[in-house]
């Protein structure tokens, strides 16, 4: 079963970063469509993300995965929408649950590790810290949000392998290819 939940969780993450990082370099509807089909994807991944993660007691990722899934629908509206109809609600909303999240997964690993005693703690900190961030920014239009996704694959790159998940390190250090790449193409479109 561990496999399967590694194949499905990281084709599915790994799909979600290569149509963002195509989307970067289109414009119109095709732009609209990868984008659309990059949050979707992302969504069918999380159920099997947050059962390995909370198989491994990574409490921090898990609470951030599931947290996660309003960001990735205002991904979807605002790429739905082209950004150009803010829903100043939603994003509230989906601010308050983000950090609702981080708080809960952060507490409850506080709580469970009896405090920050392990470097797989610190990882899934760095995790959380750049996928909050980069998908929220993402989300909102804001490519700074590709620097934060660096940030994740590299550290979720590090806990999986020493978690021993060389299918879901692998996909991690090809998501970052293809964010890496994402964020090329958006800068220079920003020129």
């Amino acid at each position: 079963m561990d496999l399967v939940l590694q194949i499905w969780g990281g084709a599915f993450y790994l799909s979600n970063k290569i149509l963002l990082a195509l989307s970067e370099g289109r414009s119109g509807s095709t732009r609209k469509k990868l984008k659309i089909c990059a949050w979707s994807t992302y969504l069918i991944g999380v159920p099997a993300w947050v059962t390995i993660l909370i198989s491994h007691q990574n409490f921090i990722a898990a609470s951030i995965e599931v947290g996660a899934a309003p960001a990735m629908l205002l991904g979807l509206y605002n790429a739905y929408y082209e950004n150009n109809k803010p829903n100043k609600v939603f994003n509230h909303i989906v601010t308050v649950i983000t950090y609702s999240s981080l708080i809960f997964g952060l507490a409850l690993s506080l709580y469970h590790h009896a405090g920050m005693t392990s470097l797989l703690q610190f990882l899934e900190v760095a995790m959380m810290l750049g996928f909050l961030l980069g998908s929220n920014y993402l989300a909102r239009g804001n490519n700074i949000g590709w620097l934060f996704f660096m940030l994740m694959n590299l550290s979720t790159a590090a806990l999986m392998l020493l978690q021993q998940k060389p299918l879901l390190m692998v996909q991690q250090l090809l998501s970052l290819c293809f964010v890496i790449y994402g964020f090329t193409k958006a800068r220079q479109k920003q020129r």
